[in-house]
């Protein structure tokens, strides 16, 4: 057996700058972050220009919007369509599948899909590319005058009547069926003959004894194409090869007999990566090879189809710039957009008060250990930027499966930079999570800070009686250190902590090493206050405060060494 590679041999591709058009049903935070690796695949491979056209909901497009316009790869195009426009027309059927209603989307792509486009690749987020996708896009070009939908024959028994267990009843299907996780759709065919009246009078009919879908627009798809097989242009296997438990792939299509290369790896599995399946170690490689490339690597130009851009004479001066300049790497950090994946894991939006505080932080691989500590201590929502690279955010992601706490959290954004530099962009990541705080109200903080236990609860009240009627003014949270991290040490209430620096355990912030940088909170009189007071602007005071959330951003070009956070 042996993965597709870049390789061409004989096999016809595209134009050089003939653009492949890619579209993608892709719905939620979880499935934001796995299509990325199907995205790196395709880039990985391709000779061509791409676009992407992404049907997706709200929270996808926000994510991927955001993703997209941050990676600035050459020559892709990223375009988002509305799900909400045509989930009406396919959320009447009864649908068992684990992907909802989204399942059934790629039925209305015709309609969706912009009416000049007139074919398009319709990829699932779960299959990974081994080859360049140009060779797949050029089998429209064998498409006889009737033939509408390629598909690859589906590799499991699934579709056989009785096959998988007795009295299994399946949706019609040509043979064993055909899976929907690659498809070649001829667009203006499928317009030309009232695709939506046709798929719809299928599944109204067969739903009638079906009553649901299994497998949500595959069965409808194979349905029709059972009654119009002229429609159907039968693809190679190797455009689809699946690693369902149940799969026979290995004797239908890669085994020593067949001997063909594997262009595509479908992990159409519930259990996805570890799905039953024999070979699944062979395929997930290639996937988890993806998983942790580094995507900025993908933003170079294609050698055979090179456009001018209004950028190239600049980075022609940036090269030379760097050759006569040694801190020009420097420099330039403090300027870069940072790739970003926002909301990399799940997130709710709930309904907070006008009071309530989102705490603001940023960190790197070597802070995780705080996320639990700060999580436990901060009751409120809270937003972190975390400066890593691609495998690093995998470890990441490992640490949030593994710890009950944090997943217990739904109102926590964890939103991904990716690392581009030898510096550390403190304040692009502090930007980044101050932007997506929920709240009117934020707390700027650092992630070696654990907040008072209740500190969530009673700055509100702070908020209502100090800021609530005073837009520019902000409160000063003084910020004390210690060398003892157990949370056992930790005072609980401010006679405690008197008591604590009183005895030399606790510390003013920076008091040996820089006490400018907290002076002006005025820690004498704070020891014996019972209430707020004023402190004013003094040079170099960088205080911990809390404001509204539009107040000024952080100055970019300040960056320090990386891994300090």
């Amino acid at each position: 057996t042996s993965l597709g590679g870049g390789g061409g041999g004989c096999e016809p591709v595209p134009l050089p700058c003939e653009a492949v058009h890619v579209a993608i049903v892709c719905a939620g935070t979880e499935a934001s972050r796995t299509v990325v690796t199907l995205l790196k695949s395709i880039l990985f491979y391709r000779r061509n220009p791409i676009h992407f056209h992404f049907i997706s909901d709200k929270e996808a497009r926000k994510i991927l919007t955001h993703l997209t316009s941050t990676w600035r790869i050459p020559q892709v195009k990223f375009r988002f369509y509305n799900a909400e426009d045509v989930v009406d027309d396919v959320s009447w059927i009864p649908n068992k599948h684990y992907s909802g209603v989204y399942g059934l989307l790629k039925l209305t792509l015709p309609k969706i899909l912009p009416k000049n486009l007139e074919k398009v690749i319709i990829l699932d987020t779960d299959v990974t590319f081994a080859t360049d996708i140009g060779k797949l896009w050029t089998i429209f070009q064998n498409f006889d005058k009737s033939q509408a939908l390629g598909l690859v024959e589906n590799q499991s028994d699934w579709y056989i009547p009785g096959k998988l267990w007795k009295n299994h009843r399946p949706w019609p299907a040509l043979g064993r069926g055909l899976n929907t996780g690659v498809i070649l759709m001829d667009l203006s065919k499928l317009r030309r003959q009232s695709w939506s009246q046709t798929w719809r009078t299928v599944a109204e009919n067969d739903l009638v004894t079906q009553l649901s879908t299994s497998l949500a627009d595959q069965d409808v798809l194979n349905a029709v194409l059972r009654r119009q097989s002229d429609l159907l242009y039968p693809l190679p296997c190797k455009w689809n090869v699946q690693m369902s438990d149940n799969s026979l792939s290995d004797t239908l299509c890669y085994d020593t007999k067949h001997g063909d290369a594997v262009n595509v790896i479908h992990f159409n599995s519930p259990k996805k990566l570890n799905s039953v399946n024999k070979h699944i170690n062979y395929f997930k490689n290639l996937h988890l090879t993806f998983l942790q490339y580094d995507g900025n690597l993908l933003r170079r130009e294609l050698y055979n189809c090179h456009t001018a851009r209004d950028g190239d004479t600049q980075v022609y001066e940036d090269d030379l710039a760097s050759s006569q300049d040694s801190c020009h790497s420097f420099k330039s950090s403090g300027n870069i957009l940072y790739r970003s994946h926002i909301y990399f894991l799940p997130f709710c939006t709930n309904n907070h008060s006008n009071t309530a505080v989102t705490l603001v932080a940023q960190l790197s691989l070597d802070r995780l250990h705080m996320l639990e500590q700060i999580v436990n201590h901060w009751k409120g929502p809270i937003s972190f930027a975390l400066y890593l690279t691609d495998p690093e955010s995998q470890n990441f992601l490992q640490f949030y499966e593994n710890s009950a706490l944090l997943k217990s959290r739904c109102d926590v954004g964890y939103h991904v930079v990716y690392k581009e530099s030898d510096f550390y962009p403190v304040n692009f990541l502090r930007n980044l999570a101050l932007d997506h705080a929920v709240t009117e109200y934020v707390f700027l903080s650092d992630v070696d800070f654990l907040p008072s236990l209740d500190m969530a609860r009673t700055l509100q009240t702070s908020i209502t009686n100090l800021l609530l009627n005073q837009p520019q003014r902000v409160l000063i949270v003084p910020a004390f250190e210690s060398q003892r991290y157990k949370a056992a040490h930790f005072p609980d209430t401010k006679a405690e902590l008197v008591k604590k620096l009183d005895l030399g355990e606790m510390f003013t912030f920076r008091f040996h090493d820089w006490p400018a940088g907290h002076a002006a909170t005025n820690f004498v009189k704070w020891r014996t206050s019972t209430t707020p007071y004023t402190v004013g602007w003094k040079r170099d005071f960088e205080p911990y405060i809390v404001g509204r959330k539009g107040m000024v951003r952080y100055d970019t070009r300040e960056v320090r060494v990386c891994g300090f956070a």
